[in-house]
């Protein structure tokens, strides 16, 4: 497995990194030895990087990724987040803290690698949608500091979903070590120009923004939840419903889309529309780690499958030019 330098922290990160969240949800739905070889085949692979975060299965998939990673007797480079919710905004900063200890007693560690702020960014706070304004981003990476002076973070970062404009204006504070970037074969616009009429969430070139400034990059919804393996089918331990991220309104449009890109099968750059998409992300360079959610081995094992064939060839991301040129027609 590759791997790449995750921004100015001077970390490496494998290219593929290990979702630990929900829609993957074999950290929190699956069975105990299901977990273990899982995390044990992705270190055997060279995978490093294992995202994670409060939120998914209510701290149940930190204690999952603790408890596995002390069986095994193994270290890797993880990633935690904090989203505030509603009651905890009147207090960004002691709810902060409160959330991060929580997460080193269910990670097992006296310190995690990242720490990222959770919450989608807006212009004005608006709490029954978890978003927050600037201001509270400012507050927030005020407390990863004062975190990281503790010694109980290394980095912190901000999740780069939201308002556009706002996004750019966080990247902008110039504090944070890296960002979440919503970057997909159905939404490229977080590394890649938006074709004219694109009728999707613009976010004008998110990714090369952050990258100029030294932040490491974390590519999330790379296979739009799921639905750029062209079926609308879930796996077991998969949520059994997602909410698109910057594509279509419906998780089930998303999958129409998917088969737009058919093409790179028929032409042989590709296997499989999921190879496609993987490969896709770990084309752009300023990418550091590309996260995929695991529900099962199979699945772990198709993704440093695809992973270790590289970035697609040339001739297959001129083609795709074509492709979302087309959405404006969508």
């Amino acid at each position: 497995m590759e791997t790449r330098q995750l921004g100015r922290t001077g970390l490496q990160v494998s290219e593929l990194g290990f979702g630990c969240g929900a829609v993957g949800g074999l950290l929190i739905q699956g069975d105990h030895k299901d977990k273990v070889a899982a995390v044990a085949r992705a270190l055997e692979a060279g995978i490093t990087y294992f995202d994670t975060a409060r939120a998914y299965g209510d701290g149940a998939s930190e204690a999952s990724l603790g408890t596995v990673l002390q069986e095994l007797q193994a270290d890797a480079v993880i990633g935690t987040k904090v989203d505030l919710r509603n009651g905890e905004m009147s207090d960004i900063e002691g709810s902060i803290i409160a959330s991060v200890e929580g997460s080193l007693k269910r990670l097992r560690r006296e310190r995690v690698d990242l720490i990222q702020l959770h919450n989608v960014v807006g212009h004005q706070r608006d709490p029954d949608r978890r978003q927050v304004s600037i201001a509270d981003v400012e507050a927030a990476l005020n407390a990863f500091e004062t975190l990281k002076q503790q010694g109980k973070v290394r980095f912190y970062g901000i999740n780069g979903l939201g308002e556009t404009e706002a996004l750019h204006r966080g990247l902008r504070l110039g504090e944070a070590d890296t960002v979440q970037s919503c970057f997909n074969l159905i939404n490229p616009t977080a590394g890649l120009p938006a074709p004219p009429g694109f009728p999707f969430q613009n976010y004008e070139r998110l990714i090369d923004t952050a990258a100029a400034q030294g932040m490491g990059v974390i590519a999330i919804r790379v296979l739009a939840a799921g639905a750029l393996s062209g079926s609308a089918h879930r796996a077991a331990n998969a949520a059994p419903r997602v909410t698109p991220i910057g594509t279509a309104a419906t998780f089930a449009e998303d999958v129409k889309l998917a088969h737009r890109f058919d093409g790179l099968i028929e032409a042989g750059y590709v296997d499989s529309l999921v190879e496609a998409a993987i490969r896709f992300a770990i084309s752009k360079p300023e990418v550091s780690t590309t996260m995929v959610g695991i529900s099962n081995m199979a699945q772990l094992e198709q993704a440093i499958a695809f992973a270790n064939r590289g970035p697609l060839p040339t001739g297959a991301l001129a083609h795709l030019n074509e492709i979302w040129t087309g959405f404006a027609e969508t």
